[in-house]
């Protein structure tokens, strides 16, 4: 657990940075902190691990303040991720990645081995660990960076804004990964952006401060439902809380239960005869136990059709998909932003269990944008409005 206890930065120019701030982090908890330039977001976050010191107050970590503690030993046990990630470029990707467990004098073995597996998990090969940054693209150096972080097996990982100057659908694809890192591992992250939509994307509780105060703590959900006060409003924006009306709901609620699926072991004849019984032009590809593997569509087929036996042979592995629970916001962004006709709603075990189309999204935004107009219709007040007394006055 981390808490600040009144908690102040004032900088020897007489700028009070931080102001007076309680704040309360459970373990395992993905925190954001946001807010407008120059708000402390990023003062707050750094004084965790003492890059910045308080001037004021006190900042405990499992009870023990921070300040009683080496600040050398202190960062050795917090991860942490900056803007511009940050690589040692002389320095290849295995020596990159265990710079802290070298330092807290891992036995060799132990260090390759959690290399490793963190490069697994972020879908690179072991072959990467004999590289150097520069041949690897912008998205994978992140990669690395926010495994390097995860490598001395940290409780707390700081990130300041990582994701600033990546192209949005690497970005997403990466919050997207930090996200799952998070809860698979159930580490405290502690993350600043200036991006309310990431925010809103990453966050268990969001923390927007202003001037140096936090004027709003809660949950994405219930700052979209209760904003604090007119500038949290203006933070978050009026496309975002309208949106969020109808948003609130679950991929749950709107998928296409149990969607059409094919076996890798399948023939392409039986494939293409399941899309034609079956009016589709794609097929999820799940093994045995429903466990979703990857797709096949017409086009994919029809290339590949002379030399392919079965759908293992030609199915694109990498396919999109999102937990079920998952707000119905983050599925609709992701659908709109990359073009996607559909997406795979699976279980915690990775089972297809559903599947989000366009066309199940056409209900969502009829009712954000007609929803009230329409039920101001109902009850009699848009009538009364065109009637001939009305008219006439």
């Amino acid at each position: 657990m981390i808490e600040f206890k009144n908690v102040s930065k004032v900088y020897k120019n007489g700028k009070k940075a931080v102001d007076n701030i309680n704040l309360i982090f459970n373990d395992g908890e993905f925190i954001v902190f946001i807010g407008t330039s120059g708000s402390g977001k990023t003062t707050s976050m750094r004084m965790i691990n003492r890059m910045i010191e308080p001037t004021s107050g006190q900042i405990l970590i499992d009870g023990e303040d921070i300040m009683e503690k080496d600040p050398v030993r202190l960062r050795r046990k917090i991860g942490y991720v900056i803007q511009q990630i940050g690589l040692m470029p002389h320095m290849t990707i295995y020596d990159n990645i265990v710079m802290v467990p070298k330092l807290l004098k891992w036995p060799e073995e132990k260090q390759r081995e959690a290399a490793e597996r963190l490069l697994a998990k972020v879908d690179l090969p072991k072959e990467f660990l004999s590289r150097y940054p520069a041949e690897l693209s912008g998205g994978q150096q992140q990669r690395i960076g926010v495994i390097r972080a995860l490598a001395a097996d940290q409780d707390i990982i700081l990130m300041d804004e990582p994701f600033g100057a990546l192209d949005p659908i690497t970005r997403d694809a990466l919050q997207e990964l930090v996200k799952e890192l998070q809860k698979e591992m159930g580490k405290t992250f502690i993350f600043v952006t200036h991006d309310m939509d990431e925010a809103l994307k990453l966050a268990d509780r969001i923390v927007i401060m202003q001037e140096g105060r936090v004027v709003q703590f809660d949950t994405p959900d219930s700052i979209l439902a209760e904003p604090a006060n007119k500038f949290v409003e203006d933070f978050i924006g009026e496309d975002r809380l309208i949106q969020a009306r109808s948003n609130m709901q679950t991929v749950d609620q709107v998928m296409i239960k149990n969607p059409i699926s094919v076996t890798p072991g399948k023939s392409i004849s039986e494939a293409i005869r399941l899309m034609r019984d079956k009016r589709v032009d794609s097929l999820f590809v799940t093994d045995d136990s429903g466990v979703l593997k990857g797709y096949v569509d017409i086009e994919r087929i029809d290339r590949n059709r002379k030399r392919a036996t079965s759908v293992g042979d030609i199915m694109v592995e990498k396919v999109y998909f999102v937990r079920e629970g998952t707000l119905l916001r983050d599925t609709v962004q992701k659908i709109l932003k990359r073009g996607f006709k559909n997406i795979a709603v699976v279980d915690d075990k990775n089972r297809l269990i559903g599947l989000v189309t366009r066309a199940s999204l056409v209900d969502v935004v009829y009712d954000t944008i007609w929803g009230e107009e329409e039920e101001e219709l109902a009850n009699g007040s848009l009538f009364e409005a065109t009637t001939p007394e009305k008219l006439n006055e």
